[in-house]
């Protein structure tokens, strides 16, 4: 059974061909460059070809193609493989596909996915439930990869909300962590994100349930669109008895980590699982890759504490600096942020605005926007830049920064025990080489 994926190094593609490689596929994959991840990918036995790609990098014999939703239908391997009949899937396809054949539990919001995620699949794994677990990052707990085979029915996955890839998936539980204007490059407005979310849980079977965030304001939204459910509602709140318990026994801050231990509380209950075990599993787990990743570094000769945080949105900002305040009450914070795409900084520009007026951080240091390829307009990229964003804060603890400088500046302005905050969903965590 051969099975060929085009952009192999992505974080979701890696971790379905890591799926297949665990099932005794014979995996090749393509992708422009080489990362840790298809450094991974060959270790584990899967033929990764790096560079431009090429139609000849697809076998013949292939059974199955999966591509990266960045995949534009004129790739030439993707053509060479539809030419040739080969079955070709997009990763929402192909992991939609095994939704059916596990006892699936998606997780799904704008933000806390990946830590809600992992959060569960540690639960289970902990209480023996040997859990098949797909996800959009590297958990520490599971080797630092994104992906662990079980051999249960169960399936924990992240289920993404951009361009509404999960209609692809067919869940049992479906835990909804929050609902934000987000992606606003597929969807319209706030309207169509609930319309396409009330889509997405209208997949639960009779039988299947939804684990909802009761403080988030959208989902209450989303419950009054979904007039008579067929499942069942689970919900989850800030203020449940728990809630103190879970605050003293996580390792990772923040009032928002705790609504994420709530849900996988919630979900371990589903299943049955003795409160005592989940309370053991989430008070060891560490954290995932580019979430508040914590780490001591010596730079220029001082100790400092680097957080490296995916937060690229202003709400999961404000969630990050806030607990970064929470857990480092009388250190200086610097926050290092990378705008993540021109079209959101467009969008969220008030918001982001507002966010930073009040971050609670000492020095705040903003490079320019990340551009993703694919998704950006032309006209958008002239209308909004980082240094118009820095004017618009106005706040003498706020600067504009080219990323190539940043390192060099930190080096001579940072003293021991300082905080810094690598933050952004794109390459700003390079820095951490520099440093």
């Amino acid at each position: 059974m051969k099975i060929h994926f085009i952009g192999v190094g992505g974080i979701g593609v890696s971790s379905l061909a890591q799926y297949y490689l665990s099932q005794k596929a014979e995996v090749s994959g393509s992708d422009l460059v080489s990362s840790e991840i298809t450094d991974l990918l060959k270790k584990k036995g899967a033929k990764i070809i790096i560079g431009k790609h090429n139609p000849k990098n697809v076998p013949s014999d292939s059974i199955l193609v999966v591509y990266s939703p960045a995949v534009l239908s004129s790739n030439p391997e993707l053509k060479k493989a539809i030419s040739i009949g080969v079955k070709c899937l997009s990763y929402p396809e192909a992991l939609g596909e095994l939704t059916k054949q596990y006892f699936t539990i998606a997780v799904s919001g704008a933000h806390g996915k990946s830590t809600t995620t992992a959060m569960i699949a540690l639960v289970l794994d902990k209480s023996g439930l040997d859990p098949t677990v797909i996800i959009g990052t590297k958990i520490k707990e599971f080797n630092n990869t994104n992906f662990r085979a079980g051999k249960s029915k169960y399936l924990v996955i992240e289920a993404d909300e951009w361009n509404a890839s999960f209609l692809s998936y067919w869940p049992k539980i479906i835990v909804l962590t929050n609902i934000e204007k987000e992606h606003l490059d597929y969807y319209r407005d706030l309207s169509h994100i609930l319309k396409t979310f009330k889509e997405y849980v209208g997949h639960l079977p009779k039988d299947g349930i939804l684990v909802a965030n009761k403080d988030d304001k959208n989902i209450a939204k989303l419950k009054v669109l979904i007039s008579k459910p067929q499942f069942k509602t689970q919900d989850y709140f800030l203020k449940q008895a728990e809630a103190e318990h879970l605050k003293r026994i996580l390792k990772v801050p923040g009032e928002h980590n705790v609504l994420n231990a709530l849900a996988a509380l919630s979900v371990a209950r589903i299943l049955n699982i003795p409160d005592q075990k989940t309370y053991k599993a989430l008070s060891q787990y560490r954290g995932v890759w580019r979430r508040f990743d914590l780490s001591k570094k010596t730079i220029a000769g001082k100790l400092i504490t680097l957080i490296n945080d995916y937060g690229h949105h202003p709400t999961e900002i404000i969630a990050t600096l806030k607990a970064a305040r929470e857990k480092f009450p009388n250190e200086k914070i610097w926050c290092v942020f990378q705008p993540h795409q021109y079209q959101r900084t467009f969008n969220l520009f008030k918001d982001f605005v507002s966010v930073f007026k009040k971050a609670p951080a000492d020095k705040l240091i903003i490079t320019d926007i990340y551009s993703v390829a694919g998704r950006e307009k032309a006209a958008i990229k002239k209308k909004v830049n980082s240094r118009k964003l820095v004017r618009a804060i106005n706040d003498k603890k706020v600067n504009y920064l080219e990323k190539n400088k940043i390192a060099g500046f930190l080096k001579k302005n940072i003293k021991s025990k300082d905080i810094v905050i690598l933050m952004g969903a794109g390459d700003i965590y390079d820095l951490n080489k520099k440093l």
